[in-house]
């Protein structure tokens, strides 16, 4: 009995299904650190390593960055196969233009074709400082009394969202407005800028969770752009987000939420406009919810508002 025991045990083990163990990437490729003082040309040098237990043959290193610089040559071939555990390394240059003032993030792309497959490798370097939060990218003015209409210009004709109405609705500098299962500060004081008129602008911001929500309107119905979060560990991931017009657009445009919804607007000769509604949304991205969140981009779209973001 025990012998028979012990061979529909053995028989159970081999029943069972195995799962493999994830296979180590065969090839690596790596970037060298790029010299951004331009205005220069730039050597920069593509390592290729064999992890792989056969000869890397008809090996083709290919190099690129950002869009509009020059790379030459674009691509290098190695005529010799590498040996396993062996690396090539193959030279570029890339012309790399003035500098341009703020903070920057450039990405730098290698591709190593060979017989048998494909890998590519990134570098992403920065310049310059990001800004220390999204409220020191505000610039502009979207709130105003009615007392005091001129102080506002939302859309850019001198318009803007009524604070009184908008206390109607529990909304008033410092307070919390929940949308998507984020919290957001409604800035404030009325009458100062309070939204980022969204123009590429890189700002810090630290956190954790399953999606990077906005909160905003849109000034135009093609308020829409990729956002992209930075990562602690260099990576990084995007998404598209749009928010409607604050009137006169379904709602649902650009898959965003209606949050807020307020009665008529400030114009520069007063309240008016009472018969239409002025909204506020919110719209989200994914995020790695292992990763820290380190810096967010904004979209290069200026009819694109930005009142508050959160990680929820």
């Amino acid at each position: 009995m025990k012998k028979l025991a012990v061979v529909v045990a053995l028989t159970a083990a081999l029943l069972v299904p195995q799962v493999p163990a994830a296979a180590a990437e065969p090839v690596e490729v790596t970037i060298s650190e790029v010299d951004l003082a331009g205005p220069v040309i730039a050597s920069v040098d593509v390592t290729v390593t064999n992890k792989s237990a056969a000869r890397l043959s008809k090996l083709a290193v290919t190099f690129a960055g950002p869009v509009g610089w020059t790379v030459y040559p674009e691509t290098r071939t190695v005529k010799d196969a590498v040996k396993p555990g062996e690396s090539v390394t193959v030279a570029f240059q890339i012309r790399v233009p003035e500098q341009r003032p703020g903070f920057t993030i450039r990405t730098f792309t290698a591709t190593a074709a060979y017989s048998g497959g494909e890998v590519v490798g990134t570098r992403t370097q920065k310049s310059g400082t990001p800004l220390p939060n999204l409220a020191a990218a505000f610039n502009n003015v979207a709130v105003s009394n009615e007392s005091d209409p001129t102080k506002g210009n939302f859309d850019n004709s001198g318009n803007s969202f009524s604070a009184q109405r908008l206390a109607e609705k529990d909304v008033t500098p410092g307070s919390t407005v929940t949308a998507l299962g984020a919290t957001f500060t409604w800035p404030g004081p009325v009458g100062t800028k309070d939204n980022a008129v969204a123009a590429g602008q890189t700002f810090a911001y630290s956190g954790k969770g399953a999606k990077l929500a906005l909160l905003g309107s849109g000034a135009g119905y093609a308020a829409a752009g990729l956002v992209k979060v930075w990562y602690s560990d260099g990576t990084s991931t995007s998404g598209s987000i749009g928010f409607p017009n604050w009137s006169f657009q379904d709602a649902g445009a650009h898959g965003a939420t209606l949050v807020i919804s307020t009665t008529g607007r400030n114009t520069p000769a007063g309240y008016a406009n009472a018969e239409y509604q002025y909204r506020v949304f919110a719209n989200s991205i994914p995020l790695d919810p292992a990763k820290t969140v380190e810096l967010i981009t904004l979209p290069a779209n200026g009819g694109l508002h930005v009142f508050g973001v959160a990680i929820a």
